[in-house]
């Protein structure tokens, strides 16, 4: 049931939000372990980049790390990075039907961090 829900607030958000190639979008996946961005060009369909508490530069630090949330916001920092490297500065924000707090809002602080704008 709990799945069902954030499905259907995903999909009555994606109706409004739409990634261009100037102005990409930042999907949250979130799961009970790990946490996943990606940035999605949805006029090409085609995702540009991703970052995950899979990916090899959050794992080597993911020991210093304290906490799930202090680990979000390392991949926020680290996606705003990998886009900042494409010349990405704007982005349209999907918080893929999660509340806006706890993992999901430290990710958006991280890429905001790191020099996002959204």
């Amino acid at each position: 049931m709990k799945k069902e829900g954030r499905e259907r607030r995903h999909l009555r958000i994606r109706k409004k939000i739409k990634g261009t190639s100037e102005r990409p979008r930042l999907c949250v996946y979130r799961s009970n372990k790990h946490i996943y961005a990606i940035l999605v060009d949805d006029s090409q369909n085609r995702v540009i980049t991703s970052v995950s508490t899979l990916t090899k530069e959050i794992r080597e630090n993911k020991n210093e790390k304290k906490g799930k949330i202090e680990i979000s916001r390392e991949v926020g920092r680290l996606i705003a990075k990998r886009a900042l490297k494409l010349k990405i500065e704007k982005v349209v924000f999907d918080r893929g039907g999660y509340l806006y707090h706890g993992r999901v809002k430290a990710l958006a602080e991280g890429a905001r961090e790191g020099g996002l704008k959204f």
